[in-house]
């Protein structure tokens, strides 16, 4: 088992840290969520990353929730999940 950072897109600006934690949090454990805010602003940007650290469950969360509508007008697109460590290679790897 390893640890799963998952990325959301397309959210609602009303998602919340707290929210996201709630809705991943059906599905396993959550260690992290990051909403991720405009540095200039302080406003969200509509993307999100969840780290799940048992990848199996992370798995069955992106089943579930890929595609689904999830507070308002926004869905939740889990686009794709990548592991954590090993394999990357620079400037592409930031996140």
């Amino acid at each position: 088992q390893s640890m799963m950072k998952i990325y959301v897109g397309n959210m609602s600006y009303r998602t919340t840290q707290e929210s996201l934690t709630d809705l991943f949090t059906n599905y396993g454990e959550v260690q992290e969520v990051a909403v991720i805010t405009d540095r200039e602003t302080g406003r969200p940007r509509g993307f999100a990353f969840v780290t799940m650290p048992d990848d199996g469950q992370a798995r069955e969360a992106i089943e579930a929730l890929n595609g689904q509508e999830f507070e308002g007008l926004t869905s939740v697109d889990m686009a794709f999940a990548r592991r954590r460590g090993g394999g990357g290679r620079g400037a592409r790897d930031r996140w």
